[in-house]
């Protein structure tokens, strides 16, 4: 099969395209025909050897996909060949035209689905349900800040966070990219390339500071957004896509009675499979209702791969940028 491969660490710019072996399906697994595959920040830090999990040279990234069934593996059940699924490789493998997915994180594609806008359901709206129902409890009439919210992960916090009933503001760093927070429900927006992030947050708050922020970025926004948390506030740390790990005063979180919270979907969906198969039911249960609108901003052939990455390095994706095998 046709797989992008990573022979040694580096930019997007050291992938290239290979024909190697099929994989070995075994217990609990899927192989499924990939359609497409979800490119996300962790494929990027895997590259550079910078993620918490640290795949061996040479590895195929792509850690979600959606496709067709070819074939399932001993002790799976509710799966046949040629139906279509949305599925978790659980890391690494999904950029090939063959890819392995574990059942227990492996769900129906709705009926007529786009398979591109179904490839980013599971990280990018599984992290974010994750963090906003199980880490934060996100409750209706609270207020949600989001930032880095034209990003995959970030467009679906702003959305759900509307779904579940809370007041969301987005932060985003330009214009075009708050526009498309608008078009997916932010009912108000902060350019932190112009607007000083934290006097921006209270003043839409009235100064009262938001229930919960939900922060993918990292780097110099994580401070004056947890400056800018209510009382018994939550502040979600999803990740560090400014590159930069912030070096946090504790005592902001004592002043304000809030909590810092981590939030590593991944892991959870390991330890817990059966809490994240009844999330992800609800997110396709959602998608269906019209509740939410997985947006996908680029498709590229399997031979763009590295173009595709680059984007999201680049930070010129809004949504969900994927990666199409079989076109």
């Amino acid at each position: 099969m046709r797989a992008v491969v990573a022979s040694r660490h580096g930019g997007p710019e050291v992938l290239e395209v290979s024909d190697v072996a099929d994989p070995v399906l075994g217990a609990g697994q899927i192989l499924v025909e990939v359609e497409a595959c979800s490119v996300t920040f962790p494929d990027l830090l895997m590259l550079r050897d910078m993620y918490q999990f640290k795949p061996g040279l040479p590895f195929i990234p792509g850690g979600e996909v959606a496709g067709v069934v070819r074939q399932v593996g001993p002790g799976v059940e509710g799966f046949e060949a040629g139906s279509r699924v949305i599925g978790s490789t659980g890391s690494v493998g999904g950029m090939a035209e063959l890819a392995l997915t574990r059942a227990d994180s492996t769900v129906a594609l709705p009926a007529g689905a786009d398979p591109s806008d179904a490839a980013g359901l599971l990280y990018g709206y599984g992290t974010s349900y994750h963090a906003l129902a199980d880490r934060a409890r996100l409750a209706a009439g609270e207020t949600l800040v989001v930032l880095g919210a034209a990003g995959g992960v970030g467009l679906a916090a702003v959305e759900l966070g509307r779904a579940m009933g809370a007041r969301v503001i987005a932060a985003a760093s330009s214009p075009d990219k708050l526009a498309v927070c608008v078009e997916h429900g932010a009912d108000a927006t902060i350019d932190y390339s112009r607007q000083d992030l934290k006097e921006a947050i209270r003043s839409l708050t009235g100064g009262q500071g938001a229930d919960v922020v939900f922060d993918p970025v990292g780097g110099p926004y994580s401070e004056p957004a947890l400056r800018s948390t209510a009382w018994d506030g939550r502040f979600l740390v999803v990740g560090f896509a400014a590159g930069e790990i912030p070096r946090i005063p504790l005592n902001l979180a004592l002043l304000r009675g809030a909590s810092i919270v981590g939030v590593f979907w991944g892991a959870f969906a390991s330890r817990y499979p059966q809490r994240n198969r009844e999330n992800l039911t609800t997110l396709v249960g959602w998608w269906q209702d019209g509740r939410i609108r997985p947006h996908t901003s680029a498709s590229y052939p399997l031979a763009q791969a590295a173009d595709a990455l680059a984007d999201l390095d680049q930070r010129r994706a809004t949504g969900k940028v994927v990666v199409r095998p079989r076109s």
